[in-house]
């Protein structure tokens, strides 16, 4: 492989070359088996003799850590001299940042699911159409569909035109290709709009309970964050705070109670924003898993004076990986948008967005969502049922008929009880979230959220047969 030796001067060639090569054996960076560059072409390349080079092999093979092998080059064999030492430069200066970010988690750590993996927000993988998908991409990974230019920031155009057709017949939205806007998932969408509207110190109001990071987004920009609470219609229009410029909502399907926004308090934040001159984000979050009842309009569809920017993803009905949402913005934001998007990282994968394109075009898309509806449907009946039958003594389900998740709360027993079964729970092999942990100011509510995406259905039974057992003893032992 290539690598670089920084020749501070003229002396003791032969001594730099050694001392850099053998910290990047010892340190890691040279592994145990890479073979080096031969000892002329490191020599043309630092412009220096053959022989200078040759002498710092050679006492890198003295040491043990290089071993040369004839015709073949000389090869590390001393990384097990690295072992517990990390690469990277020398510890200096804490470098100071904006306060802010010393007090936001930081992002969840990347683990093996759990046996039982009840987790929210996972979609099922095995459900994906792998081979369809490797069809359509590898349709636009051909010389004939690549270009070695910069495209545009709004993004493909074909996918533009889909996603226009897809939310305006399967959701009602009423948009052109011009008006939608391709990014790297929901949360670069929400990013792009806090960039374009929220000035420090500006009041961003959000669902209390709700998804954390949006809120974390928001907080990161300069905002200042208000939780609005959540009651059995949804976000209570009446606490919003009067100087509130934003208002974040996920009228579908909320997270994580599960009720849709009723169409009353649909209409009454609409003529909120409308009379504070605010802007309204509709995340419509899982919209596409709804298993019974008639859908409710979107709040894009139902707003008439242009203060709704609709947001979604494909993250759920297809792969978190693909990392592809979108965005539909007003005429009057389309402009900073696109620049926003310029400016941040220019433009999502054109590859995978001409794919998607397609996927959607050929009707693969609303397949695909079919097969998952039912599947889901499956799972979220069999868990309510389960839950209504026999965890009766201690959890009341909550109404729910969309997403992949719900979320039941304990009778009694508080956060004492659901902090217990959570800990019982994560060392049983069972992933699920505490009800708790979405709540940032108001009272938070005890209990359980589960997700049924990333559960095999043959495992759900299992699963609920081994919580039922932990939230029993968890509540024996709490018992005076």
């Amino acid at each position: 492989m290539d690598f670089h030796v920084n020749l501070q001067n003229r002396r003791d060639i032969a001594g730099q070359i050694y001392r850099e090569l053998r910290a990047a054996i010892l340190d890691g960076r040279l592994r145990r088996g890479e073979r080096l560059p031969p000892t002329r072409e490191l020599a043309r390349r630092l412009e220096v003799s053959r022989n200078t080079v040759s002498v710092a092999y050679e006492w890198l093979t003295a040491e043990g850590l290089l071993v040369g092998q004839v015709r073949a080059g000389s090869f590390v064999q001393g990384a097990a001299l690295a072992e517990g030492r990390t690469p990277g430069p020398a510890p200096g200066v804490r470098l100071r940042t904006r306060a802010i970010w010393s007090t936001l988690p930081g992002p969840p750590g990347v683990t093996a699911p759990p046996p039982y993996d009840f987790r929210a927000g996972i979609p099922d993988a095995q459900l994906f159409p792998f081979e369809t998908w490797r069809r359509l991409m590898a349709r636009q990974l051909r010389a004939s569909a690549m270009t070695a230019a910069y495209d545009e920031p709004a993004g493909h155009p074909a996918l533009r035109e889909a996603v226009a057709r897809y939310v305006g017949v399967a959701r009602g939205v009423r948009a052109s290709a011009g008006d939608v806007l391709i990014t790297h998932g929901a949360q670069q969408a929400l990013d792009l709009i806090g960039r374009v509207l929220i000035e420090r110190g500006a009041c961003v109001a959000v669902e209390d309970p709700g998804y954390p990071p949006p809120r974390q987004l928001f907080q990161s920009l300069g905002a200042r964050v208000v939780g609005v609470p959540v009651d059995a219609e949804g976000l209570d229009v009446r606490a919003l705070p009067d100087d509130a410029r934003l208002v974040y909502v996920t009228p579908s399907h909320q997270f994580p109670l599960g009720m849709p926004m009723s169409p009353s308090r649909r209409n009454a934040l609409l003529d909120w924003a409308k009379r504070r001159d605010a802007v309204v984000i509709e995340d419509d979050y899982d919209s596409e898993f709804r298993f019974g009842g008639r859908p409710l309009e979107t709040l894009h569809g139902l707003d008439r004076s242009g203060r709704v920017i609709y947001v979604g993803s494909f993250s759920k009905v297809m792969l978190p990986a693909l990392r592809l949402g979108f965005l539909i913005a007003p005429p009057s934001l389309q402009r900073e948008l696109r620049v926003a998007k310029f400016v941040a990282d220019w433009y999502s994968q054109w590859p995978a967005q001409a794919a998607l394109a397609r996927f959607i075009d050929e009707g693969l898309l609303a397949r695909h969502v079919r097969k998952m509806r039912r599947e889901y449907q499956a799972r979220h009946e069999r868990i309510a049922e389960t839950l209504t039958r026999h965890f009766a003594d201690w959890l009341q389900p909550l109404p729910s008929l969309a997403g992949i998740h719900l979320s039941a709360t304990f009778h009694q027993g508080g956060l004492r009880l659901e902090r217990e079964v959570a800990e019982r729970a994560k060392a049983a092999g069972i992933g699920l979230y505490p009800l708790s942990r979405f709540y940032a100011g108001s009272p938070a509510r005890a209990g359980l959220v589960l997700g049924y995406g990333a559960v095999a259905t043959d495992r759900i039974d299992e699963g609920l047969r081994r919580l039922r057992s932990i939230i029993s003893a968890a509540a024996r032992a709490q018992r005076p």
